[in-house]
């Protein structure tokens, strides 16, 4: 939520951009991994920036409208569950949030506890 949160947080800031959109897409790749890809059309993120999206407190909004811990937390749930995510972006064409979860399935013990 927090990248969809952002995503529409960069259109909203770009009052010149006529048809803002976010796009979400998931996928099935090989058979083990789902990947959700989450795009915008908005100005893109600067280059200097990209490295540094994923710092606790790091943010490109102005002072006051974001804490820097939300692409962080983000990072931190996905690692957790073996995943990863990339991003991609040109300044001027938008950003695209790519991330990767594996798929396990479920134990009979983990099963037994979900219909508890």
């Amino acid at each position: 939520m927090n990248i969809i949160a952002n995503a529409a947080d960069a259109l909203l800031s770009n009052p010149n951009l006529r048809n803002k959109e976010i796009e979400i897409l998931t996928e099935i790749a090989g058979v083990n991994q789902v990947v959700v890809k989450i795009r915008d059309n908005g100005n893109g993120i600067d280059p200097d920036a990209i490295n540094r999206l994923f710092d606790p407190f790091f943010t490109t909004k102005p002072v006051g409208k974001g804490t820097g811990l939300g692409l962080s937390i983000s990072y931190q749930i996905i690692e957790k569950h073996q995943g990863k995510i990339e991003v991609n972006s040109e300044i001027g064409q938008g950003a695209e949030f790519v991330i990767y979860l594996p798929i396990k399935a479920r134990t009979q013990e983990a099963a037994c506890l979900c219909q508890s």
